[in-house]
């Protein structure tokens, strides 16, 4: 035997002793990664979304984000709603029963629509926002970006994840959505470091556009791109978004018939964050904290939105 094929042989196990060190600690630095839980549309599932009950039930049940979803009314202001439009959680048809457009939004038939943006923040603060959910939440009011902005950030430690929603429908309408998001940013100077270290602050958008935008604008607070797309997903899709975006958050069926793409994502240096948990949809696991549970630690997930911040497992829930 030549000096060296043994040297070879005496240095191969420590080189592979060496890269098992090496991913045993890797594997061990992401699981104890702390699980992030995001409230989506606040505690939604005990209190009516988007309202000063549910994002302040959200704080009170420890989740680590409240999310606002932002539209814009007519004066241009960002207001904290869901939908593009207000039938759905407010009493809008019956104060304005005129005021509806006929319009094809996502169902792509033309319907009656009572759109966000053909009503000024005064008409909407009128509009009972919380008796569709359950009559003693009559009268709750939808919050403005600011009052959400204010609301949370007196309780330090708690973040905000905003997404902006449709800014190709505004700026069809000659409004730029992500300017006034950017502006109310740089106004409550959400995204300089001190106030980030004390109200952490994600963004979030469907559209690719804006994600392109806020990391120019705002390059010191994370974006996460949503997809429900399983092109979205595929090695290269995900090398490119990593130019600019610092997350990806599939939705969780996405993930479920494409688990190996959290690895993917993270060796592309992406976070991976899913939706939506709730507990009042039927699915194949014993219950809704079991459901987060595989895909945190099973799957790998780094976070995930849920309408149940306090059935949100902080450990492996194993059964």
């Amino acid at each position: 035997m030549s000096a060296v094929h043994v040297l070879t042989r005496s240095l191969f196990p420590a080189a592979l002793s060496l890269v098992l060190l090496a991913w045993t600690a890797l594997h061990a630095q992401q699981a104890a990664r702390a699980k992030e839980a995001i409230a989506h549309r606040g505690a939604s599932a005990y209190r009516p979304e988007h309202t000063e009950a549910a994002y302040r039930l959200a704080m009170d049940q420890k989740v680590d984000f409240v999310e606002q979803d932002l539209g814009v009314t007519k004066d241009g202001q960002l207001i904290c709603i869901h939908d593009d439009t207000l039938e759905r959680t407010t009493n809008v048809a019956t104060v304005f029963p005129d005021r509806s457009t006929t319009i094809a939004l996502a169902s792509r038939t033309p319907a009656k629509h009572w759109l966000v943006n053909d009503f000024t923040l005064a008409e909407i603060k009128r509009l009972d926002a919380g008796s569709w959910f359950k009559p003693e939440f009559a009268g709750a009011r939808l919050l403005t970006f600011q009052d959400a902005i204010d609301l949370v950030r007196a309780r330090p430690g708690f973040g905000m994840y905003p997404e902006l929603k449709s800014p190709q429908l505004y700026k069809s309408r000659g409004i730029d959505q992500v300017k006034l998001f950017v502006d109310a940013v740089k106004k409550n100077g959400l995204e300089r470091t001190d106030s980030l270290k004390k109200t952490p602050v994600i963004i979030q958008s469907f559209d690719e556009e804006a994600i392109h935008r806020v990391s120019v604008d705002l390059p010191a607070i994370p974006r996460v791109f949503l997809t429900s797309n399983d092109d979205d997903v595929a090695e290269p899709r995900l090398r490119a978004l990593a130019k600019f975006a610092t997350g990806i958050a599939p939705e969780k069926v996405v993930i479920a018939r494409h688990p190996e793409m959290v690895a993917r994502a993270h060796a592309a240096g992406l976070t991976v964050t899913s939706w939506t948990f709730r507990s009042d949809e039927k699915t194949e696991y014993a219950d809704v904290a079991a459901e987060m549970s595989h895909f945190l630690y099973d799957l790998g997930i780094d976070a995930l939105f849920t309408n149940n911040p306090d059935l949100f497992p902080r450990r492996a829930i194993r059964r």
